[in-house]
C-alpha cells in the first residue's frame, strides 16, 4: 500500500469551520494527503467579552508539533495565522530543526472582514525569520502591501511588480493573489526569473470565507505530492475557483467556499496561464 503524503498546517482554529485549520484540513482531505494540525490560537468571538482571538501558549504549540513529527512525520507544511512575534520565532525554530522540504507561508495579517490577525511587532519577525525559509509565500493584496511598507497595489501591473519586489525578502517563490482587484481574478507568481499569471473569471459572490487559507493549503498539498510550484499553483487555483463558484451560507453571515465542489461537480472554470520573462 502506498501511503499519502503528510502535510501539516500551523494556523488558527476557526470556530465556524470556514477558514484556518478547519479549511486546511478539508482541503488536504480533498487532495488526498494526510493532514495534521498545530493550533496557534482559537478564533471565536465570546458573546459577553467580545474577545475574538484566544491564543495558545508556546508549550502547547511545541507539544503539538513534536507529537506530529514523532507519530507521523512531515512531507510538506503551511503556516497561516501566527498572531505574535513569539509564535513566529517558535514556529521558525521548529521548522528549521525538522528540516522540511516544502514550506508554504501564507502571511495572514488581515481577515476577510478586515479583522487584524497579526500584531505589529510580528511583521518584522515574519519578514526576517519565516519568509526566507519559504518555498513559496502567498499574500493577498493587503498583506503584500504591508510587506512592501504600505505600497498601494491597485492594478494588475502593480500586482506583478509586487511579486517581483517581494522576492527580495528571500522566499524561493512569491504568489500575490489579486482577488481584490476589479476584473478577472488574476494572481502573479515570480520565481526569480519568470513571472507567471493565473487568470480565472470573477465570481460574483460574498461567500469566500477561507478562500485564501484553502488556496495555500492546496499548494502545500500538491507540492508534498511532488508537483512543481507552477503546476501546484495552477491546480490549487482551479480547486479554489471551483470551491468559490459553489460557495454558500447557512445564515446571513458571509459563508464558506465549498471544498468538495470539484469532486462533486467537476472543474467549474479553466485557468488561463501566461508567462513573462523578467
Amino acid at each position: 500500500m502506498e501511503y499519502p503524503a503528510r502535510v501539516m498546517t500551523i494556523a488558527g482554529s476557526a470556530a465556524g469551520g470556514s477558514a484556518g485549520i478547519q479549511a486546511d484540513l478539508k482541503t488536504f482531505q480533498e487532495l488526498d494527503v494526510y493532514g495534521m494540525s498545530v493550533v496557534t490560537a482559537i478564533v471565536g468571538r465570546h458573546p459577553k467579552t467580545n474577545k475574538n482571538v484566544h491564543t495558545l501558549d508556546i508549550e502547547a504549540i511545541e507539544a503539538q508539533f513534536a507529537t506530529a513529527v514523532k507519530q507521523v512525520g512531515i512531507d510538506g507544511l503551511k503556516t497561516g495565522m501566527l498572531f505574535s512575534k513569539e509564535v513566529i520565532d517558535t514556529v521558525a525554530t521548529l521548522i528549521e530543526e525538522a528540516d522540511i522540504k516544502h514550506i508554504v507561508v501564507d502571511p495572514v495579517m488581515i481577515g476577510k472582514m478586515n479583522s487584524k490577525l497579526l500584531k505589529d511587532d510580528a511583521i518584522a519577525a515574519l519578514k526576517e525569520k519565516l519568509i526566507p525559509m519559504a518555498s513559496i509565500i502567498t499574500p493577498n493584496i493587503p498583506e503584500a502591501s504591508v510587506l512592501l511598507d504600505d505600497r498601494p497595489i491597485e492594478s494588475v501591473e502593480d500586482l506583478k511588480q509586487a511579486a517581483i519586489d517581494l522576492y527580495n525578502l528571500g522566499a524561493k517563490n512569491v504568489l500575490v493573489k489579486g482577488g481584490r482587484l476589479e476584473g478577472p481574478a488574476i494572481d502573479a507568481l515570480f520565481d526569480g526569473k519568470t513571472l507567471t499569471t493565473f487568470k480565472a473569471p470573477r465570481i460574483q459572490t460574498v461567500n469566500t470565507s477561507g478562500a485564501g487559507c484553502s488556496y495555500s493549503a492546496a499548494i502545500a498539498a500538491l507540492l508534498a505530492k511532488g508537483h512543481s510550484v507552477q503546476d501546484a499553483v495552477y491546480e490549487a487555483k482551479r480547486f479554489i475557483t471551483t470551491a468559490i463558484e459553489y460557495g454558500f451560507s447557512y445564515t446571513e453571515s458571509v459563508g464558506p467556499t465549498y471544498h468538495a465542489a470539484e469532486r462533486k461537480y467537476g472543474v467549474a472554470h479553466e485557468i488561463e496561464v501566461e508567462e513573462f520573462n523578467k
